[in-house]
């Protein structure tokens, strides 16, 4: 049985935010949008050129109970954390860690002729998982394989599958699809999200129009999440369209959260909070300490 087109139930223009220590970014949704999202849990656009607007990035903090996904589209963004990973993730790379246990880790924005661009996506973990091993997922833009078509469209596939080509992101718990799209000119696109998926989209640049009930334009920087149905299908303006497509299986569990923790309780925040003081947060350091 074949679902309909899915149509955008909600638009989210992107609220300008200070986040770390001062960057300036805006921020498409968060905790006040749960369960709307559910798994993901916040994204972030940085999009400056004036280095006072971003240069004092985010330093040293921690992340408990998340995936963190972090896409540079332009500049570069040196990073360093607790189990010894450290580097520059430059345009077109991809940061995807899982900070399950504890993690505490930096992302410094270097200065750049162009200034900084990417995104931030926040990704939950199933109960069973958030105190799981914390793991590093470093892609280059070289790892990530982007699909060409004859028509002109082009799709960088981060994680799930798109025309039977896989991303390298791969045992996603929430078994998510991170897509880059870029059309040409009146250029067409159709995503088979799975029936049940979350799926949302951000458009980069360009404009276009989602089939479904509301087809107005979507305008550079706004987010839109979709409802119930099967396939989504994009078409191009006459500018061209560039976006993310996500998608991903929600969890239905309950979300307690503060700051860069996200448990599924209040006592678990508690504990966390607890073992940030006392110097147990980081279990992993722990474990290598005691070898």
């Amino acid at each position: 049985m074949s679902h309909p087109v899915r149509s955008i139930t909600h638009r989210f223009p992107g609220i300008p935010t200070l986040e770390g220590a001062g960057v300036h970014l805006k921020r498409s949704f968060s905790n006040t949008e749960i369960p709307m999202f559910d798994p993901f849990l916040l994204l972030d656009r940085f999009d400056a050129t004036n280095p006072a607007d971003y240069l004092a990035g985010f330093p040293w903090h921690p992340h408990r109970g998340i995936e963190t996904v972090t896409y540079v589209l332009d500049g570069q963004v040196e990073h360093g954390d607790t189990l010894g990973n450290s580097g520059i993730i430059g345009a077109g790379d991809v940061q995807w860690m899982n900070s399950g246990s504890g993690i505490i880790h930096q992302e410094m924005p270097k200065v750049s002729p162009g200034g900084i661009a990417g995104f931030q996506l926040w990704v939950n973990l199933p109960a069973k998982q958030k105190m799981s091993t914390p793991a590093y997922r470093g892609l280059t833009a070289g790892d990530i394989p982007e699909i060409s078509t004859e028509a002109g469209s082009r799709v960088k596939v981060v994680a799930g599958t798109f025309d039977h080509v896989e991303g390298p992101v791969r045992g996603i718990p929430v078994d998510p699809t991170y897509l880059d799209v870029r059309l040409p000119p009146n250029g067409e696109f159709e995503f088979p999200a799975p029936s049940g998926y979350t799926v949302f989209g951000h458009s980069i640049d360009g404009a276009g129009s989602f089939s479904g009930t509301d087809t107005a334009p979507v305008a550079a920087g706004e987010t839109v999440l979709f409802g119930s149905g099967g396939p989504v299908r994009a078409r191009a303006s006459d500018r061209g369209f560039r976006f993310l497509m996500v998608s991903g299986r929600p969890l239905h569990e309950p979300v307690a959260w503060y700051g860069p923790i996200v448990m599924n309780t209040n006592d678990e925040l508690v504990t966390a909070a607890r073992e940030l003081r006392s110097g147990d947060f980081i279990k992993e350091k722990r474990a290598i300490n005691e070898e």
